[in-house]
């Protein structure tokens, strides 16, 4: 659906002025809610909304993001702001206004109302700067990816979360986010989704969080206890070292999460916390539920869940796990519906749907991604010529150069006894396989290559094994392109070091024997 572009001469002029002194673009008069609706504990409260009804503005930089809150009426005026780019300390600065208060240091959202972050376009990314939503409400973070965050080192920003909340904070929705670190707290890294201070009403989904030694909390310390009814689903926690999340006190609801390498701990409920655990997938980490490192207790009510080669510590003064054998100790109320996919398709459906640029896809409780509704508006009101993935017929075999030999390759996860480097080696009788069904396996180059065509190839025997993939620019997180079976596929030539092929569905064990790449 396309969006009225006419304004009156005097708008249309402003819009030109701050287009030019801050990466701003003024769009139409009425937005859009963001893409689907809120979900879980956002519901409530009289609901999270964002900016729908309000104006639409581009920005392409963190000061064009600070521009737009502070251009409003008052801090009340409903706002959608779309963001495509890189967001970084070199174009965020602080500005002033009397409908915003805003810092250098991170983009914030701070004594502010009905606002919507969307990214659009080749996707919008955080780079070492975090989102602070301070004595705000009703605010949605989508489609985004924050990254590497710190608070130790330079530079520093946001006390070292990703997204962080505090202080009065009211009906959030973060959806289809990317959230990651490079670390722990030894270099510099804290949590990736934080809440305290009297955080309530709040709902993480279709997120991505990965390589932190700290996925998040709800309460800073055993007496923050006025934080709760946060509602996490449809999320991967990957390589993460505790904190999926961290609870004190309050209501929590779990559901329909894939956990992987999780390596000390993983959902924590202490100090009066109740959380409610529903049909999650739990593999190759340890103690994922339960009381740690304090002796006052929390508690949970648990059904469905999947725990796939978890181990569990022996309980102790300060440790309480749920495992082996997790039952519940406390009942919990859900006051809104919702649809839940069988735990065994978790990993499938979350590796189809949860992160940036992944298409805003969601899940029904069928274990199949739908598309959202409403769907997604063009993501550019001034340019509907934007380049879209170009599919290549798989038998129309690529010529020139295979770029992947002699490249770098690396991924998610392997399977005994294979390599990344299987890939990109030109032998089809070498292969790289995931451990399990999904997975991704990339091949990087030091140096920006130019890169527009693709084929998979599956090792001898397994043919077919492979449903469904993406391939992604790992650098900006734009899908690329995505298909069914292994093959060709096309796309607009683009120029990256790190090309990464993620395989979101499977007969079985797939097998890659080459993963090949090619100029044109």
């Amino acid at each position: 659906m396309r969006r009225p572009v006419a304004l009156r001469l005097q708008a249309a002029l402003g819009t030109l002025a701050l287009a030019a002194a801050t990466g701003v673009v003024l769009a139409m008069p009425e937005a859009a809610a963001a893409a689907g609706g809120a979900t879980g504990y956002a519901t409530q409260n009289g609901g999270t909304t964002g900016g729908a009804g309000g104006q639409t503005v581009r920005a392409t930089t963190g000061t064009a993001i600070h521009q737009a809150l502070c251009g409003r009426a008052d801090s009340a005026t409903p706002i959608t702001i779309e963001v495509e780019g890189t967001i970084n300390h070199g174009n965020t600065s602080k500005v002033s206004g009397d409908s915003c208060s805003t810092a250098a240091d991170k983009i914030e959202l701070k004594q502010i109302s009905n606002v919507t972050i969307v990214g659009v376009g080749s996707g919008a990314v955080f780079d070492q700067l975090g989102i602070h939503i301070r004595e705000s409400s009703n605010i949605i973070i989508q489609n985004v990816t924050v990254r590497n965050v710190r608070k130790s080192g330079s530079p520093t920003s946001n006390g070292g979360d990703a997204i962080g909340m505090e202080s009065g904070v009211r009906n959030v929705w973060v959806d289809h986010t990317t959230l990651e670190a490079s670390g722990g707290e030894s270099a510099g890294f804290d949590g990736l989704f934080d809440m305290k201070d009297n955080t309530q009403y709040v709902t993480l989904s279709y997120s991505v969080l990965r390589n932190s030694g700290r996925g998040g909390l709800i309460g800073s310390s055993e007496s923050d206890r006025s934080n709760g009814y946060v509602t996490f689903h449809h999320n991967k926690y990957e390589n993460i070292d505790s904190r999926t999340p961290l609870l004190r006190g309050g209501t929590s609801h779990i559901y329909n999460n894939h956990y992987a390498g999780l390596n000390e701990s993983g959902i924590n409920s202490r100090a009066g916390a109740k959380a409610k655990v529903d049909s999650n997938y739990f593999e190759d980490s340890k103690d994922v539920l339960g009381t740690f490192y304090t002796d006052q207790a929390g508690y949970w009510q648990v059904a469905g869940n999947i725990f796939d080669n978890v181990t569990w510590s022996e309980p102790g003064d300060d440790t309480n796990p749920a495992g082996p054998d997790p039952r519940s100790n406390t009942t919990v109320s859900i006051p809104y519906s919702y649809a839940l996919d069988d735990a065994s398709c978790v990993p499938a459906v979350v590796a189809a749907t949860a992160g940036a640029n992944k298409g805003l896809k969601v899940s029904d409780g069928s274990c199949a991604p739908q598309n959202p509704d409403p769907t997604p508006t063009d993501p550019d009101p001034t340019d509907p010529t934007e380049p879209s993935p170009d599919p290549t017929d798989p038998t129309d075999p690529p010529s020139g150069t295979n770029l992947s030999l002699g490249a770098g390759a690396d991924g998610s996860s392997k399977a005994s006894g294979t390599s990344y480097g299987n890939v990109r080696d030109g032998d089809p009788a070498t292969h790289w396989s995931p451990a399990g069904t999904t997975g991704s396996v990339s091949v990087k180059w030091p140096s920006p290559t130019t890169v527009s065509k693709v084929r998979v190839r599956e090792a001898a025997g397994s043919e077919g094994a492979i449903r469904s993939y993406r391939l992604v620019d790992h650098g900006t997180g734009r899908v690329l392109a995505t298909g069914t079976g292994a093959g060709v596929a096309g796309f607009p030539a683009v120029s990256l070091t790190k090309l990464t092929l993620e395989i979101t569905g499977a007969s079985g064990t797939p097998k890659v024997a080459e993963f090949e790449t090619y100029a044109g």
